[in-house]
């Protein structure tokens, strides 16, 4: 039970841009929903656009904070169909969830016109777990844990032009489980591991006059080549197999652009892309033949078939005071996943965030900050013929609450 664990937990949970794939990375980028990429005024410029860390202060720069995600339970009503004459009542719900999201930045005084930075983040995450028979056998558990070291330099081409970029180091470990004794299937998985992979990022702003910024940034696609082992079982009897498999992170590309006026209020708004039709499908391989039995569930080619998507975002920051400042957000975001390619492991749907957050500066080093962040999601219905799973039904409730406290400093 090794790297095979990723599968198609890595590619169902971070498709989605609140609840499981987490930008928001600090204080601010919580209370903005992300709009945080043109005007970023702290540590936290390292991983949201490092071309700024330029324009930052002279000081060394440093953040610390730790986000609470609570994920409310997915509920589903309907049936499941395993041919057009075997239909099951199938009505479920996953267990409530609640992980803490630790994140770190840093940002070193400037050398020249270069300065250099890093981040320690936890990007995405899920736990979903079905106790409900129909679910339990094609999701009984889907949980991942991703850790991202983020060090980045940038480089001041002129008073009002920078570039930056860096490395993306990648570690993230998981659980799969699923099992079909209580629907009647005597088919059984169960899979752990982990994996390290790596990738880029890049960045540039351009400040065509002193209240307006112009950003744009990339993240590089990551295939996570997964090799391992799987225990799979039919009936009473369990198998290990030698398996591999590999799966895309997707590139993610935005562009961002801030206005402030009287140096007291600030709009940001974010366009970002997300290159999701790099996921056409989801492949394993073993190192022999599986059991004739368990090939349909576990060996078969399953398509995916996403889209890429489009997330708006827009950030609104208020000077209250010298020592108080007021941030809220919106976002629009979209799935990718079509409706013939829902799972149980993530019904997911379009969604809308809202989000709002304080900082209070303590002293000349030290601001401490507060921020929350509601993901709604959408409720969706498949009718027969809909979904190449057999689910016919809906999905309701979902998203996520995230809640985040921090401290800045710089010294």
């Amino acid at each position: 039970m090794k790297k095979i664990v990723i599968l198609s937990i890595v590619t169902s949970s971070l498709v989605m841009a609140g609840a499981y794939k987490v930008p928001e990375q600090s204080i601010n980028s919580m209370a903005l929903g992300a709009a945080y990429i043109a005007h970023t005024t702290g540590a936290d410029s390292a991983y949201f656009n490092p071309a700024n860390m330029s324009f930052l202060s002279d000081k060394q720069h440093m953040e610390a904070g730790l986000t609470l995600a609570h994920l409310p339970e997915n509920r589903f009503s309907g049936v499941q169909a395993f041919s057009a004459t075997e239909f099951h009542p199938a009505d479920g719900k996953t267990e409530t969830e609640n992980l803490l999201l630790p994140y770190l930045h840093y940002v070193s005084k400037p050398i020249g016109n270069i300065r250099w930075g890093a981040s320690l983040t936890v990007p995405g995450g899920l736990t979903k777990r079905w106790k409900s028979p129909y679910q339990k056998l094609f999701a009984e558990e889907f949980t991942l844990k991703v850790i991202e070291l983020n060090p980045v330099l940038s480089y001041k081409i002129a008073d009002n032009f920078a570039i930056g970029g860096g490395a993306r180091f990648i570690y993230s470990e998981g659980v799969v489980n699923s099992d079909g004794g209580d629907a009647g299937k005597a088919i059984k998985r169960e899979m752990e591991g982990n994996t390290v992979e790596y990738g880029y990022n890049l960045a540039m702003t351009y400040k065509p006059t002193s209240d307006i910024n112009l950003a744009a940034t990339y993240r590089s696609n990551i295939d996570l080549a997964e090799d391992g082992q799987a225990n799979l079982y039919l009936g009473e009897v369990g198998k290990q197999f030698d398996a591999e498999v590999t799966v895309p992170l997707p590139a993610a590309l935005n562009f961002a652009i801030s206005k402030t006026w009287a140096d007291k209020v600030t709009l940001e708004f974010v366009y970002e892309r997300t290159y999701w039709s790099a996921y056409e499908s989801l492949d394993f391989k073993y190192g022999s033949p599986i059991q004739p039995a368990l090939v349909s569930s576990f060996d078969d080619l399953k398509a995916r078939n996403w889209k890429d998507t489009d997330t708006f975002r827009v950030g609104a920051t208020i000077e209250m005071n010298n020592d108080i400042t007021f941030m809220v957000g919106y976002t629009k975001d979209e799935t990718p996943a079509p409706k013939e390619n829902i799972s149980y492991e993530l019904p997911d749907t379009d969604a809308e965030l809202f989000s709002m957050g304080i900082r209070v500066k303590a002293t000349d080093a030290i601001t401490w900050g507060l921020a929350y962040l509601h993901d709604e999601k959408e409720s969706i219905t498949l009718m027969p013929g809909d979904n190449h799973g057999g689910i016919i039904g809906s999905f309701s409730g979902g998203g996520a609450d995230l809640f985040t406290a921090g401290v800045t400093y710089e010294f």
